[in-house]
């Protein structure tokens, strides 16, 4: 009864949404390095840009070495703006980062999801894990380990399961390649998290697993009105990496991201 009831309650939704669609929703989703009892004063491990749209849902990966204007400290590398806007004050982090992007990209983030290690694994494990087709083999020997050692870790190519600690080893791993191809790796794991949320019966556990293990400011009414647009487009997401075609410098001669080569495709997909 409980679960055909979601389900009528899922129809009742995609009809309203179809016919009153809300408005754009841009996300920023951050990964942090974040080991266990280090709190939120670290860098941002991956940065990534999620457009909510009637029509398509976007992911634009920003790699951790590009340089942004920060407001009060001038050009940074991007993932070290969390960290200084945690050293002023608890919440700063998340806050500078998004004024960054914001001023860079020419949108508006209007919500935010903050995972540490942890939280990613939770998340993960929360919907029984997910598929992923590894399309390219997959070796580092120096991965680095909680300890502050190395080991080494290999993906055979081919679709496989994976559970929160292997999806995390695979979305971090970047020494048998380089940050473009992780980030790709990133967008697989997220796109695979949306295949798996399509499934009514994975919401409850993922939603308890956000609240427990993640920072959000996006909220049950949030994720009721916006799940439709997964829906509609089967779990799949419009993806793109700022690699080394969309890479320019400042003029102080720091790589930034070519916003005027990116500007029709974040027009179309963000707010």
């Amino acid at each position: 009864m409980a679960l055909a009831a979601l389900f009528f309650l899922c129809g009742l939704s995609l009809v309203a949404y179809i016919i009153f669609p809300p408005p754009p929703l841009d996300i920023l989703v951050l990964g942090l390095d974040a080991r266990p009892g280090e709190g939120t004063v670290t860098r941002a491990d991956s940065i990534i840009l999620m457009g909510v749209h009637p029509r398509h849902v976007s992911l634009l990966s920003i790699p951790r070495d590009l340089f942004f204007d920060v407001e009060a400290y001038g050009e940074q590398r991007i993932n070290a703006v969390h960290m200084l806007g945690e050293m002023e004050a608890p919440g700063r982090g998340i806050v500078l980062m998004q004024e960054a992007l914001d001023n860079a990209f020419g949108i508006h983030i209007d919500r935010y999801l903050r995972l540490d290690f942890d939280g990613f694994v939770a998340l993960v494990d929360a919907v029984g894990g997910v598929t992923i087709n590894v399309e390219h083999v997959v070796d580092d020997y120096a991965y680095p380990t909680e300890d502050g050692g190395t080991m080494a870790v290999h993906f055979d190519t081919g679709v496989q399961t994976m559970d929160g600690a292997q999806a995390l080893i695979y979305a971090r791993t970047r020494h048998g390649d380089d940050d473009y191809r992780r980030a790709e790796r990133q967008q697989q794991v997220i796109s695979a998290l949306g295949g798996k949320l399509l499934l009514p019966w994975n919401w409850p556990p993922a939603l308890a697993a956000i609240t427990q293990a993640a920072d959000t400011d996006i909220n049950v009414f949030d994720m009721a009105r916006y799940a439709p647009a997964f829906l509609l487009n089967f779990g799949r997401f419009d993806q793109r990496v700022v690699d080394r075609e969309l890479i320019t410098t400042t003029v102080n001669g720091n790589a930034t991201a070519n916003v005027a080569a990116l500007s029709d495709w974040l027009a179309e997909r963000f707010d």
